[in-house]
């Protein structure tokens, strides 16, 4: 058996309290109970305020009460309140939505498509781009090199582009 600390026994207090046999399935709740002073307090402190609210009765509402709510209702929904803030709160409070519910699934669609979109992009962007091998590379490299080459003899071969078929005069 397992050594009780208060924490875990005061957290199933409530337990104790409101089920029929918990104290007897769980021996060890009842033998930390009867060793600490604190816990054993704390539950007779519950167990009297619990009987205490089963004592206690609610007391009757006045006769007139549900005709006074409906006319303060009513003086509320009619009074026209004085800035934007307060008049967007009544409408918010007192109307039932159909005005709203065809703009707010509109701007629920777009923040959908909005999120959705910029998660694409978002996957998109950071996607790995493949890299060509070092054999494709080398070959860029020569291809580069034998370009550059070739245009250096043009510069140096003043008859190289002369596309007249004379032979090149000395």
């Amino acid at each position: 058996m397992n050594a009780m600390n208060c924490k875990t026994c005061k957290s199933n207090l409530p337990d104790l309290l409101l089920e029929e046999g918990f104290e007897a399935a769980h021996p060890e709740i009842a033998g930390h109970l009867k060793a600490c002073e604190s816990c054993a307090n704390e539950l007779a402190e519950l167990r009297s305020t619990m009987a205490m609210m089963d004592a206690w009765t609610a007391p009757e509402p006045s006769p007139y009460f549900d005709s006074r709510l409906r006319a303060r209702v009513r003086e509320a929904a009619a009074a026209q309140p004085e800035g934007l803030f307060e008049r967007m709160y009544a409408f918010l409070t007192f109307s039932t939505g159909r005005q709203l519910r065809s703009a707010m699934a509109g701007a629920l669609m777009l923040l959908v498509l909005a999120g959705a979109g910029s998660f694409a992009g978002v996957e998109i962007a950071n996607r790995p781009q493949p890299q060509p091998s070092a054999t494709v590379n080398d070959l860029k490299i020569l291809d580069n090199n034998a370009q550059a080459y070739q245009q250096m003899d043009q510069l140096l071969d003043p008859n190289a582009n002369d596309d007249s078929g004379d032979p090149p005069t000395t």
